[in-house]
């Protein structure tokens, strides 16, 4: 019995190591230059772009500006929503966004739904 577990183990060992090949990027593995089929770019690299190139404020930066104005609501944490940042707060059991633009306006702020 403990023969035939060892074989079972082994088996399903292999087949497991032999799919990870699978579920890598076929661009990279397979030399493809990035441009080639490189996706769309995502909010969080926009934000990282925008950031570094001085148009944006670091999120823990726009987030000490947005808590003081909250009176006491907990933090949920941010969202990103195209150039704007989504912070999401719960205060009375109700769920309030606060969306900023990365110079740290307020562009909207939810009434609490």
């Amino acid at each position: 019995m403990t023969l035939f577990r060892a074989f079972i183990l082994a088996a399903a060992l292999s087949s497991g190591l032999a799919s990870a090949q699978a579920l890598a990027d076929p661009a990279r593995d397979r030399g493809a230059r990035a441009s080639d089929s490189m996706p769309p770019q995502r909010d969080a690299d926009r934000a990282f772009e925008a950031t570094r190139e001085g148009r944006s404020m670091p999120l823990p930066q726009l987030e000490r500006r947005v808590m003081p104005m909250m009176g006491g609501a907990d933090y949920l944490g941010p969202e990103m929503n195209g150039d704007t940042y989504r912070f999401k707060f719960m205060q009375n059991g109700r769920v309030i966004w606060v969306d900023v633009d990365g110079q740290g306006r307020v562009l909207h702020r939810s009434r609490g739904h």
